[in-house]
């Protein structure tokens, strides 16, 4: 038996045939390039989008932790004047007894150490801040004075201030007491 083999059929490629793979490889090389440039525009677009946002978030931080700190030095100002006001009046007195101290007084050892504690009081009020209001001789301010009383005064003046009451204090810029003072008129 003899084998018969056959042969291969040659065909010719049909040139038509030929062109249409690779213009269809073209088509979906075109169309995932053109699918990817898509996904990248939105991935810009998502990225832009977070960072705008990232970036509003970090402005509404820093201004909340600015106000925050405001706010906690405001407070700090306001307990710290009221604890001081309270002071206040204790170096009311120690003036007092400063300016009426009795003779000879000066020469004797108590009188040093209500010095001492007049001066050590003076100084934990500097420390904070705290200044007194100049008052006598100065124009009459409503801001930082309080007028206890208006009057004639030949000597003086309209609207300067004659004497001082009660010293007034400010620590900054927050008048912790107005000063009472007698105005001319």
């Amino acid at each position: 038996m003899t084998e018969h083999k056959k042969k291969p059929k040659v065909v010719e490629p049909n040139m038509d045939e030929v062109d249409a793979p690779a213009e269809f490889a073209e088509k979906a090389v075109a169309d995932e390039l053109a699918s990817l440039e898509k996904d990248l525009a939105e991935a810009q677009d998502q990225c832009k989008e977070f960072s705008e946002g990232w970036q509003r978030e970090r402005a509404d931080f820093l201004n909340y932790k600015k106000r925050v700190e405001r706010d906690q030095a405001q407070l700090h100002q306001v307990i710290s004047g009221n604890i001081i006001r309270k002071f206040l009046s204790v170096m009311d007195d120690m003036e007092r007894a400063m300016a009426n101290r009795p003779q000879n007084a000066e020469n004797q050892d108590w009188w040093a150490g209500v010095e001492l504690i007049y001066r050590k009081l003076q100084g934990i009020l500097e420390a904070e801040g705290v200044t007194v209001i100049p008052a006598e001789g100065e124009v009459f301010d409503p801001a930082i004075h309080e007028a206890i009383t208006h009057e004639a005064n030949d000597g003086v003046e309209s609207g300067k201030i004659i004497a001082v009451v009660q010293q007034g204090y400010r620590m900054g810029d927050r008048i912790i007491r107005p000063a009472l003072v007698r105005v001319a008129q």
